[in-house]
């Protein structure tokens, strides 16, 4: 629960950067992306009050804010999301061994959820490899940046 509290500060930070840096496409993505992170965590939280247990979300670390190019940022969203991932697939593999199948079924969604999420973030850094650094390539990528979906 906490790390999708820190994905939504996480990329809600970067689209400050990205606005900063003039890529108001990128900017708007990555804010409603961090909206996204906080259904993420919302969907944990009435899960464990459901299920009885006490919610309780933990300090969060500030994230980082300085990347050297719009390429350097969305290959950290990346790596994000694979930690993410590996996160997910550790608890659906404790909740398989302690047999609580009903968490493990809750799981399911977060499990085919980062599928897509590492799918779209790819898929970016793909396209931001193709352009380069090139200002026309970066300026088209931003501006599909605005109209990209982020709900899978």
């Amino acid at each position: 629960m906490n790390l999708e509290l820190y994905s939504s500060l996480l990329y809600q930070q970067m689209s400050a950067w990205c606005s900063y840096h003039s890529f108001e496409g990128a900017a708007a993505f990555l804010r409603r992306h961090a909206q996204e992170e906080m259904t993420h965590m919302q969907r944990l939280f009435d899960y464990l009050t459901d299920t009885g247990s006490l919610p309780r979300i933990h300090t969060v670390s500030s994230p980082f804010a300085e990347y050297a190019s719009l390429d350097e940022l969305f290959r950290a969203t990346y790596e994000h999301e694979q930690l993410i991932t590996q996160k997910i697939n550790e608890l659906a593999h404790a909740a398989m061994t302690s047999q609580d199948y009903p968490t493990f079924n809750f799981l399911q969604w977060y499990v085919a959820e980062q599928h897509e999420e590492e799918k779209l973030f790819k898929s970016i850094i793909d396209k931001l490899t193709l352009a380069g650094k090139s200002g026309e390539g970066l300026y088209f990528i931003d501006k599909e940046l605005s109209t990209l979906d982020t709900q899978n």
